[in-house]
């Protein structure tokens, strides 16, 4: 009895943590029908196939051609998923920017929860699952290889790169070649095909083009084009 007992108590704690430390996304803004992942993606390379198999060839160069300094941003790349991301491309500190790391922070949370369930319905193996040699920004979490199809960090990129883009014009090259850059960091890291890279970027525009259309985004849409405006004349 005293072992059943123990063992429903750590079930139960068990369970309590994994809760607790359980990422959740909610759709806030945009309508979940309009980004079911079986009709807006085509599925990933199969397992094993010629296609996979050549984009593990290239990850593999990709990784071996990478500098030191080239592979430090990975991972820097790797634990970082806000808007601080383009700092640098916009010339200013995002977080002092209260209406804009709003709406990049509506963008990002919208765009996770496209992405989630996306990566549940096609559960493809991650390349250092494929191939467990393979040098990796994960190795040492713990992390399952899984969820590979779509890229998360991608759609958070490209989804808070493009809307900022829209919101700075003149800064728009600047911000959509970071998001790119750091689109690529994933293969740098090992812990994405070319193929889960280029669907988050096709889910990560429309997530922002739909986004800056919204009747109730509106005003903080126009809060942001204005607060960035005053930001870049000084």
């Amino acid at each position: 009895m005293f072992r059943a007992a123990r063992l429903a108590t750590l079930t139960l704690f068990a369970f309590m943590t994994s809760q607790a430390f359980a990422e959740t996304h909610s759709f806030h803004y945009l309508n979940l029908d309009d980004f079911v992942a079986a009709k807006i993606l085509p599925p990933p390379p199969a397992a094993g196939s010629a296609v996979e198999k050549a984009e593990m060839a290239q990850i593999r160069a990709l990784i071996a051609s990478a500098t030191p300094e080239q592979m430090a941003q990975a991972r820097a790349d790797d634990v970082n998923e806000t808007p601080t991301m383009f700092d640098n491309a916009v010339g200013l500190s995002l977080k002092d920017m209260p209406a804009t790391w709003e709406l990049l922070e509506i963008v990002r949370e919208e765009a996770e929860a496209v992405v989630t369930p996306a990566k549940d319905y096609f559960a493809r193996m991650r390349p250092w699952g494929v191939d467990p040699t393979l040098p990796n920004c994960q190795a040492g979490t713990g992390r399952k290889p899984v969820g590979s199809y779509p890229s998360g960090h991608t759609i958070v990129a490209y989804s808070m790169g493009t809307t900022l883009a829209a919101l700075a014009p003149s800064k728009a090259e600047a911000v959509l070649l970071r998001a790119q850059g750091y689109a690529l960091n994933r293969e740098y890291c090992g812990v994405h095909f070319p193929s889960d890279v280029e669907a988050s970027h096709v889910l990560g525009n429309e997530v922002a083009k739909r986004a800056l259309m919204l009747p109730a985004l509106r005003d903080k849409v126009e809060a942001a084009k204005a607060e960035l405006a005053k930001a870049l004349a000084n």
